[in-house]
């Protein structure tokens, strides 16, 4: 898949229409490659959307491929903003040996950015449906290996993390993902399955209220899930530091009382 275009320098203000342009063509890629997919959108149909001439479109972006792979860079970028703060913050405490409070607060942390990610993209169906059809594998794979190294990654790589520590198990163990996993996909179902989500709930939409009514459904639910699991990480050491007396030396000091 080429890459986008650099955009060209004007010197006297062209840069700046430049970037708007765009940004527009890209806004409006992103929606028809959410309704009709990669195959199924025009680069005519893109250009009509944006405002712009079809030249415009293959002076900015070459071609198709182009446009998608720059309005996935467009998206990472744009996730990167909002997750970032939160995946340094879980690298921090990590690093800083957090008690495991701290580390649980890291962990809702995230995925209260989780939450708020996709319920902005439930109110934005063409977003939700470009990203829908990636994650189906209906799309050029490029778009999933730069969502992957963008943010997919270092996302689950932080969960992890700080899951391991919570649980005393290895970031790598296979329990230790299946939970991360397990965990995030208590949002994830309002993302892939919008359509049913909202009606069995007989709501017609996610407004704020009712974001926070499910974000503060979920937080509770992964508290009470982490807190058990240190617990059981907690029992496991305590165990595990207790002295265990031979069966023989039991015999004898029964034998002697």
């Amino acid at each position: 898949m080429n890459t986008a275009k650099r955009l060209r320098h004007s010197p006297v203000g062209g840069y700046a229409r430049g970037e708007e342009t765009r940004h527009r063509i890209i806004e409006a890629a992103v929606e028809l490659f959410g309704e009709h997919g990669f195959e199924g959108a025009s680069t005519r149909e893109i250009a009509a959307r944006a405002g712009v001439n079809a030249p415009a479109l293959q002076y900015y972006f070459e071609n198709k491929e182009g446009v998608y792979r720059a309005c996935v860079e467009a998206l990472a970028d744009d996730a990167l903003k909002t997750f970032g703060p939160a995946i340094e913050h879980a690298q921090q405490v990590v690093r800083e040996n957090a008690d495991t409070a701290t580390l649980i607060d890291a962990y809702l942390r995230i995925q209260d950015v989780m939450a708020d990610r996709t319920f902005e993209k439930a109110n934005k169906p063409g977003r939700r449906m470009f990203f829908a059809r990636e994650q189906a594998g209906y799309e050029p794979e490029s778009a999933t290996q730069i969502l992957a190294c963008k943010i997919r990654e270092p996302l689950n790589d932080a969960s992890a993390a700080l899951l391991a520590r919570i649980t005393g198990r290895a970031a790598n163990d296979p329990l230790t993902l299946i939970r991360s996993f397990s965990l995030h996909g208590q949002l994830v179902i309002f993302h892939v399955a919008h359509r049913s989500t909202l009606s069995m709930l007989g709501w017609k939409n996610i407004d704020a209220e009712k974001a926070e009514q499910l974000k503060s459904a979920v937080r509770d639910q992964t508290r009470t899930l982490l807190e058990h699991w240190s617990r059981e990480r907690d029992e496991a050491l305590a165990a595990a530091a207790t002295p265990t007396i031979p069966a023989a030396s039991k015999a004898r000091s029964r034998k002697r009382s």
